[in-house]
């Protein structure tokens, strides 16, 4: 079952987004974050919300292969609008861009090894990927690994490191944040349509909880 759940606009998206990475951090929980406008607003307020987040463990769901410094990396994304507004830092496990995406997918499976994740914070592509994880991409025919390099499916044509589908499936709690009229086709063929490679996004499921969250916007279809 996927819990939905509409709020009036980006910002109280974010806020909700916001106040479940709170209630994981103080819990102590290992979490996965991701890249996009909405997560950065999200991290904004869950820093103002929580900043003791030293009993958490941050470790990314996908990421572009560039260093940890580059304006492109989700890394620098969570740095900039979560950590550098923490005061009590969580163990981070970041994905080692700089390596090249295979050295940095094979890097990361190791450090995952023995962990359990348990939140994702996934966002979504207008074309329906999530991670990096994109339409029609071989990515999503992987079974074995839980951590792989990825081919570009848009813009910033770089090669990416992420986790798969198992990998994604296999976290208790998978929580979407979307906003914008932009993903709101997107939205509808991931979260009410049949599952299809064609939307990648409606491949990733919580092992125990899916929560979407759209603003009206995105929700517009749903």
């Amino acid at each position: 079952m996927i819990e939905i759940v509409v709020v009036g606009d980006a910002e109280a998206a974010a806020r909700a987004g916001a106040e479940h990475l709170v209630e994981a951090a103080r819990a102590g929980k290992q979490l996965a974050l991701s890249g996009g406008s909405t997560p950065g607003r999200a991290f904004e307020l869950a820093a103002e919300l929580e900043p003791d987040w030293s009993r958490a463990g941050l470790w990314w769901g996908d990421d572009r292969a560039v260093p940890p410094d580059d304006e492109r990396s989700n890394y620098r994304l969570a740095k900039e609008h979560l950590l550098d507004r923490l005061e009590g830092l969580p163990a981070e496990h970041r994905i080692r861009g700089e390596l090249g995406a295979a050295a940095a997918a094979e890097a990361y499976e190791r450090e995952l090894e023995g962990i359990t994740l348990d939140l994702a914070l996934q966002g979504i592509g207008p074309d329906g990927h999530t991670a990096s994880l994109f339409p029609g991409k071989p990515s999503l025919e992987e079974r074995e690994r839980r951590v792989i390099a990825s081919e570009p499916g848009l813009e910033p044509w770089v090669e990416r490191v992420t986790l798969t589908i198992p990998a994604l499936c296999a976290i208790p709690f998978v929580l979407f944040l979307v906003s914008g009229e932009g993903k709101a086709d997107a939205a509808r063929r991931a979260f009410t349509d049949e599952p299809s490679a064609g939307t990648p996004a409606s491949l990733v499921r919580g092992a125990a909880r899916t929560v979407v969250v759209l603003d009206k916007a995105a929700a517009r279809y749903i």
